[in-house]
């Protein structure tokens, strides 16, 4: 996958000062013998070793080797007093543990890690939960699957629309379409009554509305309602939206309602295939882009819209354990005066932007697709940008912003991980 080669490439690459990212490495610590009491009590499994050191135990299982901090394996205890099955919540206070705290007792079998505590308290771990949710575990996983692709590739995949009744009726036709949306971040639905009602059900089947200074459901025309050249019939360069919110929305929907002219064809553009092609060329550029962080500002006074809203983020943001991308802000249009960083580093970034601007413009990259009243596009908002050509005539369009974490909670419901 190509999460993998990311952080393949990122643990591997030097920056100009010559230090990799710092939560990359770990100094493990000075070993320390560990005490007759927490020898192991029976033969170590040949799958299985571990030691003790001063603040952790190194536990090696199969071909993971975790460290596993003290505090850490007491924090996340299972036992019925510390941690409540039904509500799937803690109840131990962390704030209670002694930060010095090392186990009496060690064992290991085939399948658990026993602790023993200085209180008598016992804590019992399966090797493969431990291996999972342990940070050397977490970095070497993929927390979404996805399929990077340009406009070729995604051709070719034949990736099926889904068809209203069966989004709206069947668990199976919205599991095929989650899954579609998840792996390439944007989905179809064919066949839809093209109307705002029509169109706000069909949100709904997935996710929350998400109600932002544009309203809940909302109509688009060219009638220059609101002060973005959205409102207009310029053409759109590829863009994320809401990149001057704290949090951009996650997911947006499209449904064009009428359209009676020419062009106004919509572009779609997979920026984490782009990004890929950065790190590739230049993991330096990559990892400007994802430290240096920038304001994106909406400034509006049309009629009785008054807003001045301002994000702050990098253009690429990553997961830090295993750097994974997981958003990326990009619009040229919002982005405000670029002051965040000392001097040095602003012609360095620029080179950046200027290398993912080029992958973002590629011919091949980009995703032709002309929006039909009965046709509504979902699209993926943290990942794939989208524009619009110029277009005559009357041209009408409805959707809405959905909430990101209501729509993960719905695939992971089916079955999907998300």
């Amino acid at each position: 996958m190509w999460c993998q080669r990311l952080a393949w490439l990122l643990r591997g690459w030097r920056g100009s000062t010559g230090h990799r990212w710092p939560w990359l490495s770990r100094d493990p610590g000075p070993v320390l013998a560990a005490p007759a009491r927490c020898r192991p009590t029976a033969p170590a499994s040949p799958c299985c070793a571990w030691q003790l050191h001063q603040d952790h135990l190194e536990l090696r299982y199969r071909s993971t080797v975790m460290r596993l901090d003290f505090v850490w394996l007491r924090d996340h205890c299972r036992s019925a007093s510390c941690y409540n099955t039904k509500t799937n919540q803690r109840s131990l206070d962390t704030a209670s543990v002694d930060l010095a705290i090392r186990p009496q007792a060690v064992r290991v079998d085939e399948t658990t890690l026993f602790l023993t505590w200085p209180d008598g308290h016992v804590t019992r771990y399966g090797l493969e939960w431990l291996a999972r949710n342990s940070y050397e575990g977490q970095k070497q996983q993929v927390m979404h699957p996805r399929i990077l692709w340009n406009a070729e590739i995604y051709r070719q995949a034949q990736v099926p629309s889904i068809d209203c009744r069966s989004f709206l009726e069947t668990n199976e036709g919205l599991k095929e379409f989650l899954q579609s949306f998840l792996l390439y971040g944007i989905a179809f639905v064919e066949n839809v009554t093209p109307t705002k009602e029509d169109t706000k059900i069909l949100a709904e089947r997935i996710s929350i509305i998400r109600e932002t200074i544009y309203g809940r459901m909302w109509y688009f025309t060219s009638d220059f309602s609101r002060g973005d050249t959205a409102y207009t019939k310029l053409a759109l360069d590829r863009h994320t939206d809401t990149t001057y919110f704290q949090e951009p929305c996650g997911i947006q929907v499209f449904h064009c309602l009428k359209h009676e002219g020419t062009g106004g064809r919509t572009l779609l553009v997979d920026g984490f295939h782009a990004a890929e092609q950065v790190l590739r060329q230049a993991p330096e550029h990559f990892e400007l882009l994802a430290k240096v962080p920038l304001k994106h500002e909406y400034v509006e006074n049309v009629g009785g819209c008054h807003n001045h809203m301002i994000g702050v983020g990098p253009v690429l943001n990553v997961y830090p354990w295993n750097n994974e991308l997981y958003l990326i802000r990009y619009n040229n249009y919002d982005r405000a005066v670029f002051n965040t960083v000392p001097h040095d580093v602003v012609r360095r970034w620029y080179h950046a932007h200027r290398a993912l601007t080029t992958e973002l413009r590629r011919p091949d990259n980009e995703l032709w697709v002309k929006l039909k009243p009965g046709k509504a596009l979902f699209v993926d908002n943290w990942r794939v940008l989208h524009g619009r050509e110029a277009f005559t005539g009357y041209r009408q369009l409805c959707g809405c912003y959905l909430t990101r974490d209501d729509v993960l909670n719905t695939a992971r419901l089916l079955g999907l991980q998300a």
